[in-house]
């Protein structure tokens, strides 16, 4: 038997498990499955007879050093900051590693030690980064292969509620980290390239500044865009193309009010709010409004935001109960964005019965044979429940099947790398075609940057 070593056993490998016990006769694989909850663990390995639960505390040197000399291939599901001390195990050790998450400098600074001793250190191998690494590349390289030149790349994805699901006026539930939906576009200002031209928005504009997409079968959606579109320019071998945009994908409407919160300040993280255990939903509100003595908060809120009572966005706000003096947000020195997180962790939760969805979308410009080409590629993926969740699908089923493929030696290149070589996606793409993670490629007259899709509100 082939020991894999899965250190975490959260929300995300709920899905990446199941698939590797399910492949466990066949591969002759054994699971050891590690976390810091003992009861987390032995629910996930499902009582299989392939599978070991393992109370595991990854500042513990001898017991992450002895488990990982144990395994053939390391699987790190923990946060990103954390796989530095497995990755360097994993070196001493000489094993194989995957992850999902983004490649960090000190990951990166691993590269020449991986390579001199045969390791391949996959990481963003889930779903963003990830699944669209993978299906980005397979497009590119065929129009490459084909002597037409890239112009324009658009890429964005987004974990929403899948319709079924989708009962309130947000048109959105947590399906994932809801930290990192409240902090997102924070710290600088978002970057991307349009028509050759370099283009930033600022933070406090972010959320004002989105194209409209749409999805056959599941109508029209919003992007805004990530902070650094242009991270994998030079990756992904477009240093000369004229457009270049990744963005993160809403239900139409949700930027426009996420934006409220943005604006009255709620979603900062740099300050602690006094008395915040204590603080009621009602004052945390009034914390970001001006002093009246006689306006109650839910006209200054309005006065604040400029919206009517009949807007749809007062109803939004309304439908969180974020005036509601009664509930008290117990979280001791929070941050506005913590205690955010706090109210919307409650409204937007998902139930056990409730199916989440993911949407991906690329847009592809070519010049080819003289004239102006485009692909439109488009991912839809709906999940089964609360614990087999979409999300958990696309992020753990590529780390599942790209472990596998490197003990089996069909992904051969060592060196800490991300999923953009034909010998990972061609693979990988295909099997999770039978998962229903399909994408659907359509051929389009060349459209180009077109600036009427931006919907900019005042």
């Amino acid at each position: 038997m082939r020991n894999i070593l899965i250190i975490g056993a959260g929300r995300s490998a709920s899905s990446l498990i199941h698939y590797l016990l399910n492949k466990s006769e066949a591969e002759k694989l054994h699971l050891t499955i590690g976390d810091l909850s003992l009861e987390l663990a032995q629910k996930k390995t499902l009582n299989h007879p392939n599978a070991t639960a393992l109370q595991f505390d990854i500042t513990n040197d001898t017991q992450r050093q002895k488990e990982i000399q144990k395994a053939d291939i390391v699987i790190s599901m923990l946060p990103a900051h954390m796989h530095i001390n497995v990755a360097q195990d994993c070196i001493t050790y000489k094993k194989h590693l995957v992850t999902a998450s983004y490649i960090s400098e000190d990951m990166q600074k691993l590269d020449a030690e991986a390579k001199a001793n045969n390791l391949i250190f996959m990481n963003e191998i889930g779903l963003d980064p990830g699944i669209d690494h993978m299906s980005a590349m397979k497009i590119i390289d065929e129009i490459r292969a084909k002597g037409g030149k890239m112009l324009l790349f658009e890429s964005f994805c987004g974990g929403l509620v899948a319709p079924e699901s989708d009962t309130n006026l947000w048109n959105y539930k947590f399906t994932w980290a809801p930290r990192n939906v409240v902090l997102a576009g924070q710290g600088r200002a978002a970057k991307f390239i349009q028509e050759g031209k370099y283009k930033y928005i600022p933070y406090t504009k972010l959320f004002r500044r989105t194209e409209f997409l749409a999805i056959e079968g599941y109508g029209k959606f919003e992007g805004y865009a990530n902070r650094d579109s242009l991270k994998y320019r030079s990756v992904y071998g477009l240093d000369d193309v004229l457009t270049l945009y990744r963005g993160t994908i809403r239900r139409v409407g949700f930027s426009k009010a996420w934006n409220m919160f943005v604006q009255l300040g709620m979603t900062d993280d740099t300050y602690i709010m006094e008395n915040s255990e204590n603080m009621s939903f009602r004052e945390f509100i009034n914390s970001f409004l001006p002093y009246h003595p006689t306006d109650s908060v839910e006209i200054k809120t309005r006065l604040a935001l400029n919206i009517e009572q009949d807007d749809i966005m007062w109803e939004k706000l309304v439908e969180l109960d974020i005036f509601n003096p009664n509930k008290i947000v117990g979280l001791k020195e929070a941050t506005p964005a913590q205690i955010l997180e706090r109210i919307l962790a409650e409204a937007w939760a998902l139930e056990p019965d409730d199916k989440d969805m993911i949407v991906m979308y690329h847009k592809f410009g070519y010049e080819w044979n003289g004239s102006e080409h485009q692909i439109d590629s488009k991912m839809v993926c709906i999940g089964t429940d609360q614990t087999y969740t979409a999300m958990a699908k696309t992020v753990g089923l590529p780390v599942a099947m790209a472990a596998i493929h490197i003990l089996n030696g069909t992904i051969k290149t060592p060196g800490v790398q991300l999923p953009i070589k034909k010998e990972v996606y061609e693979p990988i793409l295909k099997e999770l075609e039978s998962y229903g993670v399909t994408f659907h490629e359509t051929e389009l007259p060349y459209i180009g940057y077109n600036p009427d899709k931006l919907t900019v509100s005042v």
